[in-house]
């Protein structure tokens, strides 16, 4: 396995004391290196948060799935598991920035690792405008008067679709500030936020558990409107899908963490496991306390409504306040892993701009000019919204795919590396002294069921189902959006490339 940097990476500049490590891959410590453990796990569970992404995403799934649909989280919590014991490997070996790109550069070759990163930073975006979206399934439901645009709070109908654009680029703007601020800054919201958003979970779960309508049987029951048990599970499965990514963030803030050969692989997989668990019980929670599992207000209001109508207004809107907390959280922690991953591209003079946007303020340890890309673009895929209410799930399930795929692009080399026994798991030894996390003989299945759930999740996420992407017909773009999204994100990525390739590298001042 080889540990030299990408081939146009700069020359190895003389060693940091703030981390030898990365001397060896031929960097020096600009980023501030002040994450503890709890700070390395808060940087995975923000991203995940399960309170913004059970929340925005429960309705679509019992909608399409029914009580039934529960089943499929702990399925795709098996499969991300797999995939992130591979990650806490490789975040172990290479506690560099950028570590989807980084991964697969150093598992393959830099052109195969440039794209797994340009599709992952891409993708990240989306998540970032996704994210802000999911501020539309609470603030209404706590006042009325953060309905700002129209009188119909729904994300499916024109004015909730409008307001959540309104809401979301209010959402940036705050998010962006704090990541150009400071990253102690950064790090101290973060687990304030993490911290507040596990016992709002905590809380949901026991009090939807205590004012539960009916047995957990009801789990093995399909909805009214579901057109067979496999259809209904593959759709419901977009919603555990789309909470259970991110995971990775804890590896992506590597060089701001002490000792991070030790810590990044432990956190990545707490972050995921903790996230799995409760996320699991608020969902199976939801689907017990509900006043009805048949008036429809489940499948369009979702978890909201449960709240509020269980627990009353005021426990419920109390709870739903840490919701908006988690959300605030969850989009400034996925900003961050993009504004991460820009950098270390553009480090390696891998993108247009790259001198800008590989700069970090001394003085700040923050990367400012992608953290302003990150958050213009992801305010610009927002106004979509305004266009049709359908753009809600376009954004949200295009997310996915080009988070899943770029994983894929990581699982898959490492397993070429495996079979050819060029990749062991045994090398090496933390600051600790202590050996690198590894899957030892298990590595090879783990890693082969990694690849085939990635791959196997994102053709069921891309497929162009008419009834999911377009209910309302007349909008092809929505039905096909993910899969022209992806072609419009490679064909542009073929494109800098080549020209890149006739013109030289540049890095633009």
């Amino acid at each position: 396995m080889t540990t030299t940097a990408p081939s146009d990476v700069r020359p190895d500049p003389p060693e940091s004391p703030g981390d030898r490590s990365l001397a060896e891959f031929g960097y020096r410590q600009e980023l501030h290196r002040s994450l503890g453990r709890y700070a390395s796990f808060a940087a995975g569970f923000s991203f995940i948060s399960v309170l913004t992404t059970v929340f925005q995403f429960f309705a679509f799934g019992y909608a399409f799935g029914g009580p039934v649909f529960f089943w499929t989280w702990p399925a795709v919590l098996v499969g991300q598991l797999m995939v992130a014991a591979c990650f806490a490997e490789l975040a172990a070996r290479y506690p560099i920035s950028g570590a989807i790109y980084q991964w697969s550069s150093r598992l393959s070759n830099l052109s195969f690792g440039w794209f797994a990163g340009w599709i992952m930073v891409i993708g990240q975006i989306v998540v970032v405008a996704a994210a802000a979206l999911a501020l539309q399934m609470v603030l209404p439901a706590i006042w009325s008067g953060f309905q700002l645009v129209g009188s119909d709070p729904s994300p499916i109908s024109a004015d909730g679709a409008a307001n959540a654009a309104v809401l979301g680029v209010i959402l940036l703007v705050l998010t962006t500030l704090v990541n150009v601020v400071d990253n102690r800054v950064m790090s101290v919201i973060n687990r304030v936020g993490v911290t507040a958003e596990i016992i709002g979970a905590v809380l949901i779960i026991v009090l939807l558990l205590t004012h539960s309508e009916r047995s957990p049987g009801i789990t093995f029951h399909t909805g009214e409107g579901s057109t067979g048990l496999f259809g209904a599970l593959m759709v419901g499965s977009f919603m555990a899908a789309y909470v259970m990514i991110g995971f990775d963030s804890a590896g992506e803030m590597s060089e701001e963490t002490h000792n991070p050969r030790r810590t990044a692989p432990r956190t990545i997989l707490a972050a995921l496991g903790a996230a799995g668990l409760l996320g699991g019980l608020i969902v199976l929670g939801g689907l017990l306390a509900a006043p009805s599992l048949t008036d429809g207000h489940l499948g369009v209001d979702g978890l909201s409504y449960v709240l509020t109508s269980s627990l009353g207004d005021g426990v419920g809107r109390a709870l739903l306040a840490d919701v908006v907390v988690a959300i605030a959280v969850a989009t400034l922690a996925i900003q961050t892993a993009a504004c991460r991953m820009l950098f270390s591209m553009a480090r390696d003079n891998q993108l247009p701009f790259s001198r800008r946007l590989a700069k970090v303020n001394p003085r700040t340890g923050m990367p400012s000019a992608p953290a302003l890309v990150v958050g213009v673009l992801a305010a610009a895929l927002l106004l979509l919204n305004f266009a049709s209410p359908d753009a809600f799930l376009a954004i949200g399930t295009t997310c996915i795919v080009m988070l899943y795929l770029a994983y894929a692009m990581v699982t898959g080399p490492m397993l070429v590396r495996r079979l050819r026994g060029e990749f062991t798991g045994s090398d090496g030894v933390d600051e600790e002294g202590r050996p690198l996390f590894s899957l030892g003989r298990w590595g090879i299945p783990v890693n082969a069921l990694a690849l085939v759930y990635g791959l196997f999740m994102t053709v069921n996420l891309a497929w162009p189902r008419a009834a999911v992407y377009d209910p309302a017909g007349g909008h092809w773009y929505f039905q096909w959006f993910t899969l022209l999204f992806l072609l419009v994100t490679v064909g542009l990525g073929c494109l800098y490339r080549w020209l890149r390739a006739h013109r030289g590298p540049t890095a633009e001042a």
